[in-house]
């Protein structure tokens, strides 16, 4: 089934020192309830057809894999703030929003980590440095999915092209998103780096 975007997303007012992206996201489309209670979201097969196109391979998100900067972290879901700001993980590690598509669904998923943290440079330190062709790989409960790289860019946080970002389609998109450019002197950043990836 087809996710609508909506693109009436916004920038929280909000900063936080040295994390890695604050967004506002109340129009990301929530995903049905999981029926075994686990909170998880599955796409189970229509009863009497095939299952439907949306069924995720790898299950619950667990970790996200990207060799050419090194990376190999933990996976946590993570949602709304309050405030309508996405929450972030915790330090050293990275995270999916869960209150939109996953990994390899229909759909733009994101997974956040931040740039920088208390003790130094965080797990999404060198996403800038992506280049299309990388691979980008999350695996989950039931196998994986790996993505390529099409385009990295690092834009102001208020002039983020969330109509790139989360476009309505049916393609099986990922994003990375961290903070860019250079930090203030008294924490926080002027940017997000922003990477888009398509499965492959």
């Amino acid at each position: 089934m087809r996710r609508t975007i909506q693109l009436t997303l916004f920038i929280a007012a909000a900063v936080i020192a040295a994390v890695g992206v604050i967004l506002a996201l109340p129009h990301l489309p929530s995903p049905s309830p999981d029926p075994s209670g686990s909170g998880v979201v599955v796409a189970g097969p229509v009863e009497g057809g095939t299952p439907s196109p949306s069924v995720l391979p790898v299950g619950r998100p667990t970790r996200v894999v990207i060799p050419a900067i090194g990376v190999d972290e933990r996976l946590s879901p993570v949602g709304l703030e309050p405030s309508g700001a996405m929450a972030m993980p915790d330090y050293g590690s990275a995270a999916w929003y869960d209150e939109g598509p996953r990994p390899g669904e229909p759909g733009a998923a994101v997974v956040v980590a931040h740039v920088r943290g208390p003790a130094g440079p965080d797990v999404f330190r060198d996403l800038a440095t992506l280049r299309p062709g990388d691979r980008v790989t999350v695996v989950g409960s039931h196998g994986s999915a790996t993505f390529e790289v099409r385009k990295v860019e690092t834009v102001p946080k208020d002039a983020l092209p969330y109509d790139r970002i989360w476009p309505d389609t049916d393609e099986r998109l990922l994003r990375l998103i961290t903070c860019g450019g250079q930090p203030f002197p008294e924490g926080g950043f002027p940017d997000n780096t922003v990477v888009y990836a398509r499965l492959i």
